[in-house]
């Protein structure tokens, strides 16, 4: 269900918030539907418990998910005002970011690429999106 990159330098405990919040914002993890518990999951992944506990706990502070004490933790309704601000918020972020990589160089075609790259990740494509990019007019 989670697949984590012990190789890789994002920490664990972010790597599993941002498994679940793609699984709740694609719809895998359904509303109300509960999670595996702390223990299971964290034998499930290998990790320590903590670890899990603190993605949990990230993910409750987010309104991703809801704990009910002694049942465990829960998928919570996405709520529509907050997808709306974090959007506002990653939006804000996302032209910080193509700004100064337009500064350091960025050109269009390549910005294209990496838009359609990300298309396909999402979608589980594997196949490179450059010549879908090179194809759409820019």
């Amino acid at each position: 269900m989670f697949q984590l990159d012990i190789r890789s330098r994002k920490p664990l405990y972010e790597q599993l918030v941002d498994r679940i919040k793609e699984m709740v914002i694609t719809n895998v993890l359904k509303q109300d539907e509960q999670l595996p518990s702390v223990r299971v999951l964290s034998s499930e992944l290998t990790v320590n418990p903590n670890t899990v506990q603190r993605a949990y706990r990230e993910l409750e502070q987010q309104g991703y998910i809801y704990s009910v004490k002694g049942k465990g933790n829960f998928v919570a309704a996405i709520n529509e005002s907050n997808v709306k601000e974090q959007l506002n918020d990653l939006l804000a972020e996302i032209q910080k970011l193509v700004a100064e990589a337009i500064f350091l160089g960025l050109t269009k075609e390549e910005l294209v690429k990496i838009y359609y790259d990300a298309i396909n990740r999402e979608k589980g494509e594997t196949a490179d999106a450059s010549s879908k990019a090179d194809n759409e007019e820019v």
